[in-house]
């Protein structure tokens, strides 16, 4: 008897700055050590797949005072056109969000760490997800707030992450 285990594969997920850009869902929750890489963590399938149920792609993190954090596996950056902001609240910074710092600061790219609340986001602000997986993925809204097309912010996180250099271990 042998097993096959199944595996779905979201192709729009696999990042590429043409992907489709993605809407998520707002849902009060904090990471248990947000900032420490752990697992079994059901909350982040668990709101997944309540987003989806409700038409959204993928959940977003808004901690008890409001600030917005990171989604289910995923961190996250906004553009306003001339500065990428990161979110400041505890999470995981992840390999790429960690490239894309260092690689936005030798391009020259203003980046800030700041408080961000679903009252932040408007039409001027752009927005992406980013892991492993992609240096980055336009997001069109967060719960009802619409932001701008991040496709532009996307290709630049893409250039970004091209200009890390290679590494042997």
């Amino acid at each position: 008897m042998s097993l096959r285990p199944a595996r779905r594969v979201d192709e729009s997920l696999q990042g590429g700055t043409g992907a489709q850009q993605r809407a998520l869902d707002v849902v009060s929750h904090q990471r248990d050590l947000a900032g420490i890489k752990h697992v079994g963590e059901v909350a982040k399938t668990w709101y997944l797949r309540q987003a989806r149920a409700r038409g959204f792609d993928d959940a977003v993190f808004e901690d008890g005072t409001g600030r917005l954090s990171e989604a289910t596996i995923w961190n996250l950056a906004f553009w306003d056109g001339e500065t990428v902001i990161w979110p400041h609240v505890d999470l995981l910074p992840g390999i790429t969000m960690q490239i894309l710092t260092r690689q936005l600061a030798h391009l020259g790219v203003a980046q800030q760490t700041r408080d961000i609340h679903r009252a932040d986001l408007t039409e001027n602000l752009a927005g992406v997800v980013m892991n492993s997986w992609t240096p980055a993925i336009p997001v069109s809204r967060l719960g009802d707030r619409l932001l701008a097309d991040g496709t532009t912010f996307a290709h630049l996180l893409h250039e970004a992450y091209r200009n890390e250099p290679a590494t042997r271990p």
